[in-house]
């Protein structure tokens, strides 16, 4: 496998950045919903991860030991999102959404779209859980009202969708 070039590189590191300065606009629900995660993940599964790596050592030669090292992938990936979440919280903008005009889509909102060969989809515009606003159908939609044609410029390449509802 090739080294990844300069330009990928790079590219990664503009994505990083662009993260760690860009608001997350969210709900109040949806702001509870990343505290309960990580308090979950803090005072509960980081401790059970710790145990297990600690239970592992006991068996010995760590070079050979599945426990150990599956314990140790796993504490990896807790961590990578503890630092999510904590990042989303810091970034976190509270949505009034009773400020919000009902029939405009936003953070917070559900629509449902058609596409150009008549399939429905029903999304949730949400920082948490659902569609980023910041993705290719996240930005295509966000001020948009019912019955407004959107081209969504998707990596796949770019496709049609009408707005058939809004909601909250």
């Amino acid at each position: 496998m090739a080294a990844p070039s300069l330009v990928t590189g790079l590219r990664c590191l503009a994505f990083r950045l662009e993260s760690m300065i860009n608001d997350v606009h969210i709900t109040p629900e949806g702001l509870d919903s990343v505290r309960k995660e990580l308090d979950e993940l803090v005072t509960k599964q980081r401790p059970n991860i710790a145990a297990k790596i600690k239970a592992a050592r006991e068996l010995g030669d760590l070079s050979e030991n599945f426990e150990y090292h599956a314990a140790k992938n796993e504490q990896g990936l807790l961590e990578r999102r503890i630092t999510m979440l904590r990042d989303r919280l810091e970034r976190s903008v509270i949505i009034d959404e009773s400020a919000v005009d009902g029939d405009t889509i936003g953070v917070g909102t559900k629509v449902e779209i058609e596409d150009e060969d008549g399939e429905r989809m029903q999304v949730e515009i949400s920082s948490v859980g659902g569609v980023s606003p910041d993705s290719p159908v996240g930005r295509a939609l966000m001020g948009r009202k019912v019955s407004d044609e959107v081209e969504i410029q998707a990596p796949s390449g770019a496709w049609r969708a009408r707005i058939l509802s809004v909601s909250r």
